[in-house]
């Protein structure tokens, strides 16, 4: 039932993670290749920074199964800096970019003016899906919705400080596109230990469970991407939820099994 609901962590490259998620003597350059080994989707947040060589992308898709997707941040030239406003150029050259991981790319997502939004979307290629995350309640309402929706753009739905989780957990039963997208970020951006859980989110990962049955029961797909911040460890909260939802969890010592299959 749960098959369509794609769980995974945004990023995957923290030393903090070896021990506590990947096994001892694991290389940086082989943190892609075992997070595929448990979870099938991963948001990339370095793409934000800048639109990355077309050498970098093919590298990821090589390192990762078949049917792994990635989620990629827009360069935030293209959406903070410039507003998406005469950006036509830099959006291109990133969706060619992006296009290098094939059946690969999941969503992507970017906050901006309404103006520039409306001009924006229907500029969009049809070959690949967007997610929107607006982080102001101004956004969030009818006229916002519809547009998203006449261009089959999904709203991110953000477990974070910038709108209250009820009325995200509202907007998730109208979806606006024929995908969703979660972003579990959490509120304690003290945290900066990551090799652990240091908050208890069991009720809260219920309640999103909760909310994300209906997209499963509906054969709908879902992307959730789970913050470091949400509880201090994500591979755990993400662990946490694909057994929620009744998916198989691949545990850290199986992968250090499996790691020394090689």
């Amino acid at each position: 039932m749960s098959a369509k609901i794609h769980i995974g962590t945004q990023g995957w490259n923290y030393d903090g993670w070896v021990g506590p998620f990947y096994p001892e003597g694991t290389r940086p350059a082989d943190f892609l290749t075992v997070y595929a080994r448990a979870f099938e989707t991963v948001e990339v947040d370095s793409t934000f920074y800048a639109s990355p060589v077309s050498k970098t992308v093919r590298g990821w898709a090589q390192r990762t199964p078949d049917d792994f997707v990635f989620s990629l941040k827009m360069p935030q030239e293209i959406t903070h800096e410039r507003r998406l406003r005469n950006a036509d150029e830099l959006a291109a050259e990133f969706f060619d970019r992006a296009r290098e991981l094939e059946g690969k790319l999941g969503p992507d997502f970017a906050p901006a003016e309404l103006p520039a939004v409306a001009q924006f979307l229907p500029k969009l290629p049809r070959d690949l899906r967007f997610a929107i995350e607006f982080r102001q309640r101004g956004w969030i309402h009818d006229g916002v919705l519809a547009l998203l929706a006449e261009h089959n753009v999904a709203l991110a739905i953000s477990e974070g400080r910038w709108i209250p989780r009820k009325q995200m957990m509202q907007l998730a039963s109208r979806p606006t596109a024929d995908f969703g997208y979660v972003r579990l970020m959490g509120l304690d951006q003290s945290i900066v230990d990551y090799s652990r859980v240091q908050i208890d989110r069991t009720r809260d990962l219920e309640a999103w469970a909760h909310v994300l049955w209906p997209y499963a029961e509906q054969g709908r797909e879902a992307f959730v991407y789970v913050n470091n911040h949400f509880s201090g460890h994500s591979p755990a909260a993400a662990r946490d939820l694909q057994r929620l939802l009744r998916q198989p969890a691949v545990e850290p010592e199986q992968l250090g099994e499996q790691m020394s299959l090689f």
